[in-house]
């Protein structure tokens, strides 16, 4: 007899039908997995006859034949122990057959017969909605599968569980997710005392999503203000909470319910590989710059890092994506982050600070900074100086010199929602010709920006960028137009590069 059970593997972000053929003909008793399976699925047949003799179900002492198909599609993780059983089951006539054309199943069997949480069960979700059907899994996976709005979500503790479903015997409620009114919490932006252009700087990236680079001596609030973007930027939608709720899904980590519809913050180490940035094993694992999607990837000591790492940042930081090959395997994942910065001037730090302290060579700064590339730098919209706050602000006494993150992210969204009416996305997305068409400053600021062009000789990329940025400026000032105060406030983001001399 044959049946046939529906499931989803995990591919990248993407959750295919996998068909579970279970088929039992006469024979030597023996037990075969054919479909590609990979070691863990192989190791299957050993958990599913245990979980049915323990649960008390007969176990067909005949040739058993399992597919997995499509045959060329590779399967990696215990996620096809339910419908693996549940399909040896309906061949064996324990389960009715007509009960499966309506439900998709994933789960890991324990040997008891328990059933045990997978990795990637909301990009099924997605998929398992598309294709009209139920999803019944475990239930420490139906808090997050129940996030997909328009699926029926089922969870089972034990195979028993399911068995009684499919049978009639006890059906299984539709589980509803508690994770929808969760509030995210974020670090407060008037914590940070002074640094009012950094701040300022900090507002127009979050309003227009560019990428911002701190430069300045250690100990200047250059990772506080980092840390507080997040909670600037605007709420996120629910197609974007899903997106990158089912990353973390599918990454070694898995899924937390507590940063649900929170945005990102990622912030690897310097000493951090390109995989660990990209993505990358044989089985492709998302990175750090695809667990920020819609969210914020802050690189401390940006010269630390190793150039190579840092060149891979290049392709995602313009399309939004980044496709991890391996011999046997390909996935695609969405990399659409903001690129928040930070390094000193100079090797020892002080370069151009009041105190004097910097003894770095003009060489030896030249050598520091050629750590980072230029065509890296040139795709970094805001350049921003950080110095050395005024004692007096870093009294414990002192009072809030800045307003909240609530009163600035306000302002964010209003200019986010004008950029969104205009042309469906952020300023810093907006391609050549969209850039030709929307953020034309008037004359004379047309004009300030060909001086400065000239004079300082920036790349064609740079002055697109200029635009944008202005575009995004006289959005928060509510301006219908881009004037020259705006351009001007655009380019003086861009020259922080001329530092002072060193001694």
């Amino acid at each position: 007899m044959l049946a046939r059970v529906f499931s989803r593997a995990l591919v990248g972000i993407d959750a295919p039908e996998v068909a579970v053929e279970a088929h039992l003909s006469m024979g030597l008793p023996a037990f075969a997995i054919v479909g590609l399976p990979e070691a863990a699925v192989r190791e299957s047949r050993d958990r599913v006859r245990s979980a049915l003799l323990n649960s008390r179900f007969d176990f067909p002492a005949r040739r058993i034949t399992v597919n997995l198909a499509p045959a060329d599609l590779p399967k990696e993780g215990g996620r096809f122990d339910l419908p693996i059983a549940l399909g040896i089951l309906a061949a064996s006539g324990q389960v009715p057959l007509e009960v499966f054309r309506d439900l998709e199943f994933l789960g890991e069997l324990s040997l008891s017969g328990e059933l045990k949480p997978v990795r990637g069960v909301l990009p099924a979700a997605l998929k398992t909605r598309a294709a009209g059907r139920k999803l019944m899994l475990p239930c420490d996976n139906a808090d997050e599968a129940a996030l997909v709005s328009g699926v029926t979500v089922l969870g089972a503790r034990h195979l028993l569980d399911v068995c009684a479903h499919l049978t009639g015997a006890q059906r299984l409620r539709p589980h509803l997710s508690m994770l929808v009114g969760h509030a995210p919490q974020y670090e407060d932006l008037a914590e940070v005392r002074g640094q009012h252009r950094a701040k300022r700087a900090l507002e127009i990236a979050s309003a227009g999503g560019h990428s911002l680079l701190f430069i300045g001596p250690p100990g200047t609030g250059k990772s506080m203000l980092a840390q507080r973007l997040p909670g600037i930027l605007p709420p996120m939608s629910e197609e974007e909470a899903l997106q990158t709720a089912a990353i973390a899904s599918i990454s070694d980590s898995g899924f937390n319910a507590r940063s649900w519809r929170q945005r990102p913050y990622r912030a690897p180490h310097h000493t951090a590989s390109g995989v660990a940035l990209v993505g990358g094993g044989s089985v492709p694992r998302p990175g750090e710059i695809s667990l920020a999607h819609h969210g914020v990837l802050f690189l401390d000591e940006l010269p630390e890092f190793d150039r190579h790492v840092l060149e891979v940042l290049r392709e995602p930081l313009e399309t939004g994506q980044v496709v991890v090959s391996r011999a046997a395997h390909q996935a695609e994942f969405p990399a659409r982050f903001q690129l928040i910065a930070a390094m000193n001037p100079c090797h020892c730090g002080y370069l151009g600070d009041d105190s004097g302290r910097c003894r770095c060579t003009a060489e030896q700064v030249q050598r520091y900074r050629a750590r980072i590339s230029g065509p890296l730098l040139d795709r970094i919209d805001l350049h921003v100086d950080v110095p050395r706050p005024p004692r007096a602000a870093l009294r414990p006494d002192a009072p809030p010199d800045g307003e909240p993150s609530a009163t600035v992210a306000a302002r964010v969204l209003a200019a986010r929602n004008r950029q969104l009416a205009r042309f469906g996305k952020p300023n810093a997305r907006l391609t050549p010709r969209e850039v030709g068409h929307f953020c034309v400053p008037d004359s004379q600021g047309l004009d300030l920006l060909e001086r400065a062009t000239e004079r300082v000789g920036l790349s064609a990329r740079a002055y697109h960028r200029i635009l944008k940025t202005a575009r995004t400026i006289a959005d928060l000032a509510a301006s219908d137009g881009v004037h020259s105060a705006h351009v001007a406030e655009a380019i003086s983001y861009r020259l922080l590069d001329r530092q002072p001399s060193a001694t």
